[in-house]
């Protein structure tokens, strides 16, 4: 059952459509810097095209910007935006459209953060909300820092813990997670927290790594659990955790006669086992046997007379383990065997479970195809790739059995727009942006290379390439490669190696050019490396606004869903440690009692 406690309240829809719309308005001037493509900084000559200023000012102008800044990181209320907004100066030449003043532009941009909007539920405030009937679970102590490292772990950490109390507050034991990759935050999620999850990846290699992974993870895991155990008992006691001897000699005493009988009853089981399948030998059967080994090495305490995962020996087993005692057992009742046996298994399956699978998921996909057992549940992403993100907010949206979604994406340069190619007539229905029906009616294109500036290079990479595409239009005849270099640049330790290995990727002969013209280009632009180091520096102080854009469309189409009764923006990490540190957050109506 739902706790009885109304969650944070959030911007309506009409609130966000007026933000959006005041913050289209700036990316109308402001697009052009974040579409430039930086390959054809040289070629083109997009500074003088798009900017009016010396790179000089520029960077000046930027820098004490980003200095005057720094102090401030102060939360707001939600709705709340930074005050001091009014009566900036033009910062686009309303004929040539270019950039007059860096200030003002450095000022907007900012202004329209994410953070900066209000338009964020603070985490604490809802975690408070959800946290009203929250189930102690018995490994809350554990911490994340054992199993992964220091980024993964923070990030693991804060959304576990939000799932958690979305699941204890909707009453869900199931959790759906979207490409999950390696299982870091599945495997936590069943591990910690005790939910039965399925983590669902599109890459085979991924979920064959994620397996055995979980494997490990959770042979440590019980390791670990074991000692902290043992730990909270002596601390309960007050005693230390080695015994006196006294005590040690008449616990010893107490529990001789139960230990032997014990310990008699589970080698008679090891020997039935071993008298019903005297020929069967592999990976199921060492598996039981160590595992009765260390049972029979376990102090005798109830909680600890058990298998791993709650299994008897059969469900270790593959269907024809075990032969009938009879061979003229009909076929029908080996079917009903099999049967049983899967019933029997269904029925003492952990709820504290986590199974890799694969698969490639769409908007369109059906996940009782995906998942046979398939119940109420909470649809979770941790950095989901491109398209993903909005897939699984488009998921939960039209399937009954998903009632709520826990959604960080990221790669928002690998998502499809739909109004960014419309010459090349893709045949699609559901695109990755825009989602919402506000922006679909404006027809808004964002386009790859903004969406690219949330994620950029550094600044000597793409002065390397932008050089290379200058030779190439003078050597080769190509004014625009359709193939792309790559990350080639990691792996040169000079310029010149740099063109030669580009060069033969790209399929053209490198003797068209020597080594002396090589080095001619990179004199003669190195001196105007500063342009491309003060129009990147304008492209990081942009990409904020494009995120902004992209998060505020998903959520506005969250609030156009009439079944969804609740849904938020979130920061969930810290953006130095991870910079995608947005969750989209929604439940349905049979979750907020509100």
């Amino acid at each position: 059952m739902a706790a009885a406690c109304s969650l944070p309240r959030t911007l309506d829809l009409p609130t966000l459509h007026a933000k959006l719309q005041d913050l289209l308005s700036f990316l109308r001037g402001a697009l052009a810097i974040s579409s430039a493509h930086t390959v054809d900084f040289y070629t083109k000559s997009i500074w003088q095209e798009l900017v009016d200023l010396p790179p000089e000012s520029v960077l000046a102008a930027l820098r004490k910007s980003a200095a005057e800044a720094e102090p401030r990181e102060a939360k707001l209320p939600l709705g709340e935006a930074e005050a001091g907004f009014t009566d900036l100066p033009k910062i686009f030449c309303e004929t040539s459209q270019k950039l007059l003043s860096v200030e003002a532009f450095a000022l907007t941009a900012k202004h329209y953060s994410v953070h900066n909007l209000g338009l964020c539920t603070p985490f604490e405030q809802l975690l408070t909300a959800l946290r009203v009937n929250r189930k102690q679970r018995i490994d809350e102590n554990v911490k994340t820092i054992e199993f992964m490292n220091t980024k993964k772990s923070h990030e693991v950490q804060a959304m576990s813990e939000l799932i958690c109390s979305i699941a204890d507050y909707c009453g869900l034991k199931q959790v759906i997670d979207m490409g999950s990759g390696k299982g870091y935050l599945s495997s936590f999620l069943s591990l910690k927290y005790g939910l039965n999850v399925y983590g669902i990846d599109s890459s085979n290699t991924n979920t064959h790594g994620a397996k055995e992974r979980n494997r490990k993870l959770k042979k440590h895991w019980n390791l670990y659990h074991s000692q902290s155990r043992a730990e909270s008992r002596a601390d309960a006691s007050g005693l230390p955790l080695k015994m006196p001897k006294e005590l040690e000699v008449q616990k010893e005493g107490k529990c001789k006669g139960d230990s032997e009988s014990v310990q008699q009853s589970r080698l008679g089981n090891q020997d039935m086992a071993a008298d019903v399948l005297p020929d069967f030998s592999g990976t199921a059967i060492s598996v039981i046997r160590k595992q009765q080994r260390n049972l029979l090495a376990q102090p005798v305490e109830e909680e600890n007379i058990r298998f791993e995962g709650a299994f008897s020996l059969i469900h270790f087993l593959p269907i024809d383990a075990i032969e009938p005692a009879s061979s003229q057992v009909r076929n029908t009742e080996v079917s009903g065997l099999r049967k049983e046996r899967r019933n029997a298994t269904s029925r003492a399956r952990d709820s504290s479970i986590y199974s890799p699978l694969t698969s490639f998921i769409t908007a369109d996909s059906q996940l009782h195809d995906i998942i046979e057992d398939l119940e109420d549940c909470l649809m979770v992403g941790l950095h989901t790739c491109g398209d993903l993100a909005p897939n699984t907010l488009r998921i939960f949206a039209s399937k009954a059995e998903v009632k709520g979604v826990c959604s960080v994406g990221c790669c928002y340069h690998l998502l499809s727009e739909e109004f960014e190619n419309q010459h090349k007539g893709y045949a699609k229905e559901k695109w990755g942006f825009p989602m919402c029906h506000y922006l679909k009616e404006e027809r808004w294109r964002c386009g790859r290379n903004a969406r690219m500036s949330v994620c950029l290079l550094p600044t000597e990479s793409l002065f390397y390439r932008a050089v290379l595409q200058n030779i190439i239009k003078d050597h080769y005849g190509i004014s625009k490669c359709e193939q792309h270099v790559g990350k080639i640049y990691s792996k040169c330790s000079s310029f010149l190696e740099y063109v030669r290995m580009s060069l033969r990727k790209l399929g053209l002969d490198e003797c068209k050019v020597s080594e002396e013209i090589v080095m001619d280009y990179y004199e003669k632009y190195k001196p105007r490396m500063n342009e491309l180091e003060a129009f990147n520096m304008l492209k990081v102080v942009l990409a904020p606004c494009i995120e902004t854009l992209i998060l505020l469309d998903r959520l506005c189409y969250l609030k156009e869903q009439e079944d969804i009764a609740w849904s938020a923006l979130v920061k969930l990490f810290d953006p130095v440690q991870s910079p995608r540190c947005y969750a989209v957050i929604a439940l349905k109506k049979q979750c907020d009692p509100s």
